[in-house]
Formats: structure tokens, C-alpha cells, sequence
């Protein structure tokens, strides 16, 4: 039995390997389609060895650091994909940065939100977390949202969505501090309010009883985390033009090409959600749900902000009329949601169907 545990354990370590050499190997090539197919199979095992990974270090360090961890790093390789694919240029560069960070937003908000409520409430009845920790997590959320993709629409320093320099600075600043005072509170002053609680309301401290791994293991699995992170978002990108192909063959708005992406670089967060789930930690999920929501736009727009200094062309931030009104009608339910501390599959229901309207108006705009 341990040997067979040991063999379950190793692919873990070897399957990211892997996927960076092939991720060197292929880098700026063009793929026949054995090779994708190859591409795909190699990422969808990254996906679950970071899963186990995130786990592995969450165990050590304990909650809120471990899901702070998966979602920092998740995010970090995503706003270095997303500088690098701006640098590469092209026409629809200019509106890459929003594209990515608002599909991020509706994905963790409403996706990976919607389907932790509903699993969690199904398999207990009621889903139950802090609503002080997630409401704070949401105000952040709305906030960052808002300064960054809703009043580039409306500002009249510079023609279209986009911001004069200096309102750029203010918001890549802006989103930076309100992103540092948010991790200042749920690790340090309020850590509680984080934590998963159990059905009385009373903090639970350790995730379960099992022994934590030792350092040596922990670090072991950090690095094999951030491996397998660069693994799926490299690959990601290398199986990209074969979807924007196929994309284009159906006759798909091109907006769907982002969505996929982003679908694939959050598929970490979205099963170790789940996962927490199903264990009744539902507040561990909306830790991971809304921690990269919150990491993305507080990491992205500073980062695309810096990099729009020796980039060529506009940078197109602000939201279309259409997906303002999503974003406020999901900070709206979402509000509806936190207050009361406990969830039904109704909730979880409605956050699925707000998350389907969105990938309904990407395919037909």
C-alpha cells in the first residue's frame, strides 16, 4: 500500500518536469497536431500535480496562507503570459490586459463561487463561511474592479477607454496598496475572519488532524508548484493558436479564445476549490475565488501600467455597456450572497447562471 501511495505521489514530481522541457522545446514553433494533442494531456496533468502541490503547502503553512499561495502564484505566471503576449504586439493587444483580468473576474466570482456554494450545500446541506472575511474580500474585489475597468469608460482625458498617464499611475498605485492592506488583514490583523468556521460559527483552526508535512517536503512541493504553474500557463499558450483556429472555423467571436485560456490558467484554483468544498471548508474556496480575482487585477493592471512605458499603441481598460452591467449585477448578488453567512444550492445556482450569461455573450456579443 505505501509503495502504491509512493507511485501515486511521483507523478506528481515528474509530470511538471515534463511539461516545462516540452514547453522549452516547442516555444514559438508551429505544432502538428499530434504534438498539441501531446501539449494538452501534459497540461492536464500539471493542472492536478499543482492541485496537489497547493495542497501539500496549504497543509504546511495552514489557512489563509495556503490558498493565498495558490492564487499569488497562479497569477503572477498570468500577468508575465500576458506581458509577454503584449509584447509580442498585433492588433488586438491593445485590449488584452481587460480582456484577461475581467474573464478572470467572472470566473472566479461566478463560476468557481457558484460551483463551491452548490457542492458545498448539496453534500452539507448548507454552505457556511465568515461573511466578515468574504465580505471584505468582495468590497476589495468591487473596488479594484471599478477603478480599473469601469471608469476608464467615462474618464475624457483621452479619447475611447483609456487613461491619461497619470490616471493610469493612480490606479496601477491605487490597486497595488489596496492589495497589500487586504493580505496585511487576512494574514496578519484579522486572520481569523479567514479561517473556515463550523456550523456554530466557531473557527476552525487546522484543516484536519493528519500530521503537516516537514519542511523539507513543503518546500519540495512549492517548487514543484511553481513548475507545474509555468507548465500550464506555457502550454496554454503553445495550444492557443490551434483553438483560436478552431474558434475561427466555427465562426466564434475571437473573445472566446481569451475565455478558454483563462479557463485553462484557472482550472488549479477552480479544483482545489472544489476539493475544499467537499471537505465543508467553503471558506477556503471563496479564499481562493476571490483572492485571484483580487490578485489579478491588483498584480495585472500595475504590471501592464509599467509595461506601457516602451509598448507601442493604446491600452484599452474600460468595459463595454454590456459587461458593466454583468459586473454590477454580480458585486449586487454577490453582496446578496456574503451577508447572511450561509449559502443554499440557490445561491450557488444563480452564481452559475450569471457566469453562463457571460460565456453566452462571448460566443454571441
Amino acid at each position: 500500500m505505501i509503495s502504491r501511495l509512493r507511485s501515486l505521489t511521483q507523478w506528481t514530481f515528474l509530470v511538471p518536469v515534463l511539461a516545462v522541457v516540452l514547453l522549452v522545446l516547442t516555444w514559438g514553433r508551429s505544432l502538428p497536431g499530434v504534438l498539441v494533442a501531446l501539449m494538452t494531456v501534459v497540461l492536464a496533468g500539471s493542472v492536478l500535480a499543482a492541485v496537489h502541490h497547493a495542497e501539500v503547502v496549504a497543509h504546511r503553512v495552514g489557512e489563509p496562507f495556503g490558498s493565498l499561495v495558490l492564487a499569488v502564484a497562479v497569477t503572477i505566471i498570468e500577468v508575465a503570459l500576458i506581458v509577454t503576449l503584449m509584447v509580442d504586439g498585433g492588433d488586438k493587444s491593445s485590449t488584452l490586459a481587460r480582456d484577461t483580468v475581467f474573464a478572470a473576474v467572472m470566473i472566479t466570482c461566478n463560476g468557481v463561487v457558484g460551483l463551491s456554494l452548490l457542492v458545498g450545500s448539496l453534500r452539507h446541506g448548507t454552505a457556511v463561511f465568515n461573511p466578515e472575511g468574504t465580505g471584505a474580500a468582495l468590497a476589495t474585489v468591487a473596488t479594484l474592479a471599478t477603478l480599473s475597468l469601469v471608469l476608464p469608460t467615462f474618464t475624457t482625458s483621452r479619447p475611447g477607454p483609456e487613461f491619461s498617464g497619470v490616471q493610469l499611475t493612480f490606479a496601477a498605485l491605487s490597486s497595488l496598496i489596496l492589495y497589500g492592506l487586504f493580505v496585511a488583514t487576512q494574514t496578519v490583523r484579522h486572520r481569523d475572519y479567514f479561517l473556515p468556521i463550523t456550523r456554530h460559527g466557531e473557527v476552525i483552526s487546522a484543516e484536519d488532524h493528519a500530521e503537516a508535512p516537514s519542511v523539507r517536503t513543503a518546500r519540495t512541493s512549492l517548487g514543484s508548484l511553481g513548475l507545474a504553474l509555468v507548465g500550464v500557463v506555457g502550454l496554454a499558450k503553445g495550444v492557443s493558436p490551434t483553438i483560436e483556429s478552431g474558434v475561427a472555423a466555427a465562426g466564434l467571436h475571437h473573445a472566446v479564445v481569451g475565455v478558454i485560456i483563462a479557463l485553462l490558467v484557472l482550472l488549479p484554483e477552480t479544483i482545489a476549490a472544489l476539493r475544499s468544498a467537499r471537505r465543508d471548508r467553503v471558506q477556503t474556496s471563496l479564499n481562493l475565488a476571490l483572492g485571484s480575482a483580487m490578485a489579478s487585477i491588483g498584480l495585472t493592471i500595475p504590471a501592464v501600467a509599467l509595461a506601457s512605458v516602451w509598448l507601442s499603441g493604446p491600452l484599452v481598460l474600460g468595459l463595454g455597456a454590456t459587461h458593466m452591467l454583468l459586473l454590477a449585477l454580480t458585486v449586487v448578488v454577490s453582496s446578496l450572497t456574503v451577508v447572511p453567512g450561509r449559502a443554499t444550492p440557490l445561491q450557488g445556482g444563480v452564481h452559475l447562471v450569471l457566469f453562463a450569461a457571460y460565456l453566452e455573450l462571448a460566443i454571441n456579443p
